[in-house]
Parts: structure tokens; C-alpha cells; sequence
């Protein structure tokens, strides 16, 4: 990653593009050494958790509040127009309704560590455009929730019946509400009193370990009990832990790696390609690639214009969210 890293550098290219390489360059179909593609997904998954954990102690709700009449409306038309076009390049390469539209649900959501890498690197992540963008995300990683509930019965070998579907959006946006209720109600209460508790042992070890446990522990809480993803987890407990008075050591002191486990992230990512799969789907890829690119972020600037934001930090976000997700 580091040597991949640097080349990509000197070309001007996004460091992004070098862990890539770098991913391809050891996984499993290229020729060389081949790395184990388990660990690095779990050492990649550590780094988004850590990764959304800092955003999350350096933001504020009212940040997010603020934004959400453009993040809200411009995420989902966003993904409805992401959707709807990688459905219509499905059924034109001849699928059938329910694989084209879960093609097309893979392709409604953004990557988040991707376009947080990206806004980072720009130093947009708290500006304007920056907080929009965060909101956006959020929308998106809330949305997934249900696309992964909608899916199986979408483009699974048995459909669910519309009541059962019904129901079980129901009980996932029940438990997306509970999740967000829990971790607030705990981080106006519980969490502060902790970290008290905990640094008053005057032990740096211990608040780091006490910092690291509410970021992975939530995240994991946050997958296993309430079925949404670890990042959304991860950054709803930086959120509680930055309204405390110790944001600024838990940054400081737990997440001096988060860097470092992100890459492996882009790594682990690269490790998916096969390159000899390219070629031979090369139609459905370019209009693949057609779609990602001009979908979402022309739907994303046409809501930021008639929003009344600025048209340079606007087509800035718009080709921020011109690729999607790796879930």
C-alpha cells in the first residue's frame, strides 16, 4: 500500500487509487503473493469503524439538524435515480425485472469512507458542503437498513408476500429508531459519568481502552442487535462521545491508527477485483460506469442548485457521490 501509494503520488492520482492497486496486486487473482483476504476485511472493517467514530466527535447534532431539509430530499431522490437507471441497464442487457432492480440497489449508495477519504483530503469535511455531504451519508446508511431487507424479497428465489415485507420494514425502522434513541439517552447520561469514572484513574491506557470499546462496541451493537451497519454504529457513538468534555483527548489519545486501518480498507476492497472479468463484460461495465457517473450527481446538483448552495462546493459533492458502495 505504501509503494502503490507513493506512485500514485507522483502521478497526481488519489492515494486512493495506489491502495487499490495495491489490493489487486495481492489478491487472489493476480499472479505473486497472495494475501488473506479474511484478515484484511476484518483489520478493513476496524478502520471504517474508527473512521466514522472521528467524524463523529467532531461534528455536533445541530450541525446535522441544520442541513437535513437538502441532505433528507437529495439522498433519496439521489438513489431513486441511481436505481432507477442501473434497473433500465439490467433489463437492456436482458435480466430479468428483480436482478436488473437489486443492480440497481447496488448502485444507489454511496461509499462512505470513500467520499470522506476524499472531502479529507480537500479540508471540506468541515465546511458547508462538508456537513451536507455527512448528512447525505447518513440518509444513505439509513436507507441501506431497508435495501437489505428489501433485497431477498426483491430478487430472492422466494418472494415475501407485500404484508411480510410490510412488516419487516416496519420492525427495521423500529429498530433504527431505537438504536439512534439509545445511544443519545446513554450519551447524555451514562457515557459522560463513564469517562469521568475512567479518567480519574489518571491511567492513559485506560481511556484509551474505554474510548475504543464505545467505538467498536456500539458499532458491533449496532450490527448484531439492531441491524444496522458498524460505520453508522461507530459514528453515532463519536457523536455522543464529542458532546462530552473529553472529546478532544479521546481524539487525540484512541485514533492516532484509524488512518492506517482505512487504507487497509481500499486494500481489502482492491483484494475483490478480478481483472480477467473485465474484458468480457466490458459493455456492462462501461454502462455500468455511465450510470454511476452521471445518475446520482446530476441528481444530487440539480437538489444542491435549487437548494441555494454555491455552484463550485456543490459540483464539488456532486462528483463526490458519482461511485457507490462496496456493501
Amino acid at each position: 500500500a505504501l509503494v502503490f501509494g507513493l506512485v500514485a503520488q507522483k502521478l497526481r492520482l488519489s492515494t486512493i487509487v495506489g491502495y487499490l492497486a495495491a489490493g489487486i496486486a495481492v489478491g487472489p487473482f493476480t499472479p505473486g503473493f497472495v494475501a488473506h483476504e479474511g484478515i484484511a476485511r476484518q483489520l478493513a472493517e476496524l478502520g471504517v469503524v474508527l473512521l466514522m467514530f472521528g467524524v463523529g466527535l467532531n461534528l455536533h447534532v445541530r450541525q446535522l439538524l441544520a442541513v437535513k431539509r437538502v441532505a433528507l430530499p437529495g439522498a433519496l431522490l439521489g438513489m431513486l435515480a441511481a436505481c432507477a437507471a442501473g434497473t433500465g441497464v439490467g433489463m437492456a442487457f436482458g435480466w430479468s425485472f428483480g436482478a436488473a432492480t437489486f443492480y440497481g440497489l447496488a448502485m444507489a449508495v454511496t461509499s462512505t469512507i470513500v467520499l470522506l477519504r476524499v472531502f479529507g483530503d480537500e479540508d471540506l469535511l468541515q465546511a458547508p458542503i462538508g456537513h451536507v455531504g455527512l448528512g447525505w451519508l447518513l440518509v444513505e446508511d439509513l436507507a441501506v437498513v431497508l435495501v437489505v431487507v428489501l433485497a431477498p424479497a426483491i430478487a430472492g428465489p422466494s418472494r415475501a408476500s407485500s404484508g411480510a415485507l410490510a412488516v419487516a420494514v416496519a420492525v427495521s425502522v423500529g429498530k433504527l429508531a431505537a438504536l439512534v434513541a439509545i445511544v443519545l439517552v446513554l450519551g447524555k447520561t451514562v457515557v459522560p459519568r463513564f469517562l469521568v469514572f475512567v479518567a480519574r484513574t489518571r491511567s492513559r491506557e485506560l481511556f484509551t481502552l474505554a474510548v475504543l470499546v464505545l467505538a467498536v462496541g456500539v458499532a458491533v451493537l449496532a450490527a448484531k442487535v439492531f441491524g444496522a451497519s458498524m460505520a453508522l454504529g461507530a459514528f453515532l457513538a463519536g457523536l455522543v462521545v464529542g458532546q462530552s468534555e473529553f472529546a478532544s483527548r479521546a481524539g487525540s489519545d484512541a485514533l492516532p491508527m484509524r488512518d492506517a486501518f482505512a487504507v487497509l480498507f481500499f486494500v481489502a476492497t482492491g483484494m475483490l477485483l478480478d481483472p480477467r472479468q473485465i474484458v468480457p463484460n466490458l459493455p456492462l461495465t462501461l454502462a455500468t460506469l455511465g450510470v454511476v457517473w452521471t445518475a446520482k450527481p446530476l441528481a444530487a446538483l440539480g437538489v444542491l442548485l435549487v437548494s441555494g448552495r454555491p455552484l463550485a462546493p456543490s459540483l464539488a459533492l456532486a462528483f463526490g457521490l458519482g461511485q457507490i458502495g462496496e456493501f
